[in-house]
């Protein structure tokens, strides 16, 4: 009786094996389908080369800042603005405010969003503070810069884009990194 029933458990393992290996793949399938689409507004995570794009002076984009720290990051972060005109191609600085007031040293790690996400493959960041790690002492502030442009291939339907950033704690990672390197020397 029971080798009546190997052929239908044996390819009963088998697709939960390959249900398995699938929920394991789509992550990274997510990733790559949104990077292909920009869907989901992730930005690149390098900096973008200044190029020399003509300046398209004939629009204005609006573009919306907005800065929020994770539930757990401490930090006061904002905007120096939270609202700026750009016509494409324009190489534009702004600054983020941050300050840590609690009594200890916490690094941050600013993750990047734009909306709407198809949007996100015509914002270029020359220079972002979210591309690096920030440290902050007790009691510091800092201003934190932003170098950007919008790509004149901006489709016309797109006159708002808004830039959000979500600020975290990332300080016990980095001790953890810290430990690690100090137990290998």
């Amino acid at each position: 009786m029971a080798l009546k029933h190997a052929p239908l458990t044996l390819k009963l393992a088998i697709v939960a094996l390959g249900m398995f290996g699938f929920g394991f793949a789509l992550v990274p399938l997510y990733d790559v389908f949104c990077d292909l689409t920009g869907i989901n507004g992730k930005t690149a995570t390098t900096a973008a080369t200044a190029e020399a794009a003509v300046i398209d002076l004939s629009r204005e984009i609006v573009i919306e800042f907005i800065a929020r720290p994770n539930k757990q990051m401490p930090w006061l972060f904002k905007p120096e603005v939270t609202r700026m005109k750009v016509h494409p191609g324009e190489i534009h600085i702004m600054n983020y405010l941050a300050e840590n007031p609690t009594q200890r040293l916490i690094i941050g790690q600013a993750v990047p969003s734009v909306s709407p996400g198809q949007a996100a493959l015509y914002f270029h960041k020359i220079e972002c503070f979210c591309f690096t790690q920030q440290h902050l002492a007790g009691g510091e502030n800092m201003l934190m810069p932003l170098q950007f442009y919008i790509d004149p291939a901006l489709p016309s339907q797109f006159s708002t884009i808004t830039l959000s950033y979500t600020l975290y704690d990332v300080t016990s990672a980095w001790e953890g990194t810290a430990a690690s390197a100090q137990l290998g020397e």
